[in-house]
């Protein structure tokens, strides 16, 4: 086929071009032929149907993000913010953390090993492109119904790949969530948070500055795999053809991305780098067009020059492909030799594939010819922004009304059952047969992981500075709810920092929905975004960044909506963080906050197959004062263990508890059967020394927290208002469901 140049675009101008078949418009196709003034070359096609994607450009998501901006949070500790590969903020001690969310949902869904794999690749290049050098994972993943045939087809694959990907680049695995839906049937959510750690002053952007500057392409050779991977995918739902579209999923090899990590490191650690980005979805086509659009001017690039595993590749391919494991960086000449020297070293494949110029576009040519001539915002920045129509669903009403009627338990028979079969739950069961396969201790800096209520990392090893991470979502309050679904996600993952003891810092978020065509789904995630703004305003938490996923539905049914919250906190010294449980008897135990019969999309009310009601209310201020109370009991070293309540409610956090060290409670509850299953939010239960109990009420007081006596700790089994659970069979019950299902 003969090459489709820029002098081939203005001669033959009616030349037919498949733009419907990439996913433009009719109107996005004459929009591009109204910017360059002519028809686009194919290879130009290529570049702004990945751009203009769903999952590159935000088209339908802009109008309603910019409130981040808007609402922004005044912070000191805030040094990279919306805009880059990942926000940055300062932890104190001369650190910066980054940190950063995104999703690999429908790769997954087609090839479940691979999708999850380079989910986890793609998200440690973003954080290593800023410079840092990645310290810790996580995946919060979400599957349809625990014993559906697709999700045992699934889970042990996304499993897997999170697991083999992440041990290989020697990286741990310190939380996540696993929640089973029937939404989520036939569309998994696998979200994937990376968190780094650097200096001020090795903080890098994705611009390409200063003409004469050399682009240098790095790391891998590119493929065929992954053509128009991410971003075609990400922007269409999945009919019952799904898993034909395996080609267009990128395949990973961590032992090359390790390599890749501790070259790049060296490179930046020497100062040779003016900008850098990695190649992740859209590629080259993404690569080039946002580091000319962040710089000074244009670029000049020779696609003939990139290293390519497979030769018959087209020009529109080398630039559409999503292969992992590659970076962009763009290098001062006098700079160039030592760049070279360190890629030889490590045996990293290098090519100088262009050059920053003084111009204003960015040039592509093949063998000699330009195939592409095109203004690089316009690519990059500048695409097709829609306001789409979105109305409140019909259903919002529908469950608002309807009455929640559950059976609650009184006796000490009825309350044993209730216990032991929320412990079985797939969503509250033990989750150590998944978690198991991730290496949560690798680098020997890991505090706390799974199923702690977040992960810690030192990321000092003389005075002991760690941080913090908490990701989650209900995304059944989302549903009910989606303003309140999103502050109440917000203020959930903020506690669960504050149980250890971290000061919450900073906000990321993956926010996944079904199709932005649907003026129901708009709604539900315009008030999301309204819901975070809000409560993270009021939190006075910055939003770092985050990821839209749209097209999260498998025909017309859309999954629930399912906002996921990373906060990020830092702790001054990690030996003196409050453990998730206690180890000895003797313990009193106390509950910091208020229960109401909040049922309404708890997992009681799921496990009988209720999903109406009214979500409850976020009282923000009330949880900042919570956090306060737990920041100073850690300081004052009051509590012994602490351990928020969310999904399952009492029962779920007590059974955690009594497991983790074998010690048992005796509980005694008022009203035990709402005090059991409740989901009201802001609660924690702690455990303190008798001794502690004055100095306990004292600080809740004076942030006016209800406080609330309700056991002690001790013995063999659980005991809850006359019902006695030997720890051997509540483990039983708590252990085996997963492995029965997937081992």
């Amino acid at each position: 086929m003969a090459l489709d140049t820029v002098a081939a675009a203005k001669a033959n101008p009616d030349a037919p071009q498949p733009f419907a078949e990439l996913g433009l418009k009719p109107d996005e196709y004459a929009r591009i032929k109204e910017i360059l003034s002519r028809r686009p070359t194919s290879s130009e096609l290529a570049m702004y149907s990945v751009m203009w994607s769903e999952h590159c450009s935000y088209k339908s998501s802009k109008v309603h993000l910019k409130q981040f901006g808007e609402k922004a949070v005044k912070s000191a500790a805030l040094l990279v913010g919306i805009g880059e590969n990942a926000g940055v903020v300062d932890v104190g001690q001369g650190y910066a953390v980054t940190f950063k969310i995104e999703s690999h949902n429908h790769p997954s869904f087609i090839e479940p090993y691979q999708g999850a794999a380079t989910g986890i690749g793609g998200i440690v290049r973003d954080i290593l492109t800023m410079g840092a050098r990645p310290i810790a994972v996580m995946d919060p993943l979400r599957f349809g119904p625990a014993e559906a045939a697709d999700t045992r087809r699934v889970l042990p694959g996304i499993v897997a790949g999170v697991g083999g990907y992440g041990n290989c680049l020697g990286l741990p695995n310190i939380g996540g969530e696993v929640v089973f839906d029937q939404s989520y049937l036939g569309n998994p959510l696998v979200n994937a948070l990376c968190v780094g750690v650097m200096k001020h002053s090795d903080i890098k952007l994705a611009k390409a500055a200063g003409a004469g500057n050399l682009v240098v392409l790095y790391g891998a050779k590119t493929g065929g795999d992954g053509i128009g991977g991410v971003s075609v995918l990400a922007s269409e739902t999945f009919d019952s053809k799904g898993p034909a579209k395996r080609p267009a999923v990128q395949v990973g090899d961590p032992f090359v991305e390790k390599i890749l990590i501790e070259c790049s490191l060296e490179i930046f650690a020497e100062d040779l780098v003016v900008g850098i980005q990695d190649l992740g979805g859209a590629g080259l086509s993404c690569a080039t067009s946002e580091l000319a659009s962040g710089g000074s001017g244009g670029m000049k690039v020779q696609l003939d020059k990139v290293p390519l595993r497979d030769p018959s590749l087209s020009p529109e391919e080398i630039l559409m492909s999503e292969s992992q494991e590659r970076m962009c960086a763009i290098v001062e000449p006098s700079k160039i030799t030592r760049f070279l020297e360190i890629c030889q070293k490590w045996d990293v494949t290098v090519t100088v594939i262009g050059e920053v110029t003084d111009g204003e576009h960015l040039e592509i040519t093949f063998n000699g010819e330009l195939i592409v001539d095109v203004p690089p915002r316009t690519v990059a920045h500048d695409g097709p922004v829609y306001n789409r129509p979105l109305a409140q669903p019909e259903y919002i009403e529908q469950v608002a009304a309807e009455v929640i009627d559950l059976p609650l338990p009184v006796t000490p028979d009825e309350i044993r059952d209730v216990v032991l079969k929320l412990a079985a739950a797939p969503n509250l069961a033990d989750k150590s047969w998944i978690t198991d396969q991730y290496d949560r201790y690798v680098q020997g800096n890991t505090i706390q992981s799974q199923p702690d209520d977040s992960g810690m990392v030192r990321i000092d090893e003389q005075t002991h500075l760690g941080v913090a991470v908490a990701t989650d979502a209900n995304a059944n309050w989302s549903y009910l709810n989606p303003y309140q679904g999103a502050k109440l996600a917000l203020a959930e993952a903020a506690r669960n920092i504050a149980t250890a003891g971290a000061t919450p810092l900073a906000v990321t978020n993956c926010l996944n929905f079904g199709s932005p065509e649907d003026p129901g789904v708009m709604w539900q995630f315009a008030e999301t975004v309204r819901g975070l703004a809000d409560g993270a305003l009021e939190m006075g938490l910055p939003i770092t960044g985050g990821n839209v996923s749209f097209y999260n539905q498998t025909g017309a049914v859309a999954i629930l909506p399912t906002p996921v919250i990373g906060v990020l906190g830092v702790i001054d010294d990690v030996r003196t963080r409050t453990p998730m449980s206690f180890n000895s008897a003797g313990l009193e135990l106390y509950l910091l906050g208020e229960t109401a019969a909040d049922l309404a999309g708890s997992e009681w009310a799921y496990l009988h197959n209720q999903r109406g009601g009214i979500a409850p209310v976020a009282d923000l201020a009330r949880e900042m004062r919570l956090i306060k109370v737990l920041l100073a009991g850690r300081g004052e070293k009051i509590f012994s263990a602490a351990h928020d309540l969310s999904q399952g409610g009492l029962s779920a956090t007590i059974t955690e508890m009594v497991l983790r060290h074998n010690v048992g409670a005796t509980i005694t509850l008022e009203d035990v059967g709402i005090s059991l299953v409740s989901e009201s939010p802001g609660r924690v239960v702690v455990a303190v020394a008798p001794a502690q109990v004055a100095a306990l009420t004292s600080l809740a007081e004076s942030e006016n927290i209800a406080l609330t006596k309700i056991g002690t700790t001790g013995g063999d089994c659980l005991k809850i208002n006359g019902a006695v659970i030997p720890l051997t069979e509540l483990r039983k019950a708590h252990t085996e469901t997963i492995p029965k299902l997937f081992g």
